[in-house]
């Protein structure tokens, strides 16, 4: 599977809005990636970052205009597209009595793409340990993910995504539970990955310390729609531009 022209995701003219609600969360955004290619994007609170990433990822119906992954359009084929994408969603904490182990939420990976119907072989638990790995965390496998820290469920999580293999990686603020020396680490790891792995990366932050250098694309957003999509300079003053005038209007 692939996209036309070589673009793995591409947004046309797309609205999402949520049940219940007239106003779009997200109005006419386009955005196109390439296979490998890892951009950062970010704005303000309720800018529709999240809604962005839910819509790609098939959770959020399109009211207006076109979501393909890999050559699909999400509408229809939502299922296969899913198969391909490792998602990792902002809020995700796990119930303290949660009985499903480290393991078992990486492995959940696994199952995603093979489905539900295939017995899980040796390779699979391979691969999911692996991905444990890849954090750091493969000693904390057979831990109740409940019992875990924050930061540590959020490690677990990154590695359910990868442990799927992934073509498409979409992340929603993975840093935010993570102390500073752990940001620096998956940061870098992130940008390991997409380089390796050739996956078309979309990274969700508030926090722009964490943009990497490799990272040459920063899509910025503001009311539900993509006001910058430009080299790092010029979409953090685009940023900034944005932040000033919720300042502004915050002001009674």
């Amino acid at each position: 599977m692939d996209g036309r022209d070589g673009k793995i995701i591409r947004v046309e003219n797309v609205s999402t809005t949520y049940e219940g609600e007239k106003r779009p969360a997200i109005r006419g955004v386009n955005l196109a990636l390439e296979n490998g290619e890892l951009v950062y994007l970010v704005g303000p609170n309720a800018a529709g970052k999240t809604t962005l990433l839910e819509t790609i990822n098939g959770l959020q119906p399109v009211s207006k205009g076109e979501v393909s992954v890999l050559g699909l359009d999400v509408r229809g084929h939502g299922s296969v597209v899913r198969k391909e994408i490792g998602y990792v969603p902002q809020d995700f904490m796990v119930e303290a009595l949660e009985p499903y182990t480290a393991l078992d939420v990486a492995m959940m990976g696994r199952y995603a793409k093979m489905g539900v119907l295939r017995r899980p072989e040796k390779e699979d638990f391979k691969k999911a340990m692996e991905a444990l790995g890849l954090l750091g965390v493969e000693e904390l496998a057979c831990k109740p993910v409940g019992k875990l820290s924050g930061g540590q469920q959020q490690k677990v999580m990154i590695s359910r995504a990868l442990a799927k293999e992934p073509k498409v990686l979409l992340l929603d603020e993975p840093f935010s539970n993570l102390d500073p020396s752990s940001r620096q680490e998956v940061s870098a790891l992130v940008c390991r990955l997409n380089e390796e792995r050739k996956m078309a990366t979309i990274v969700v932050t508030h926090d722009i310390r964490q943009i990497p250098e490799r990272c040459r694309r920063i899509v910025v957003m503001n009311g539900g729609r993509i006001v910058a999509d430009e080299s790092p300079e010029k979409a953090l003053a685009a940023l900034e531009s944005c932040q000033n005038i919720g300042a502004e209007e915050a002001v009674p």
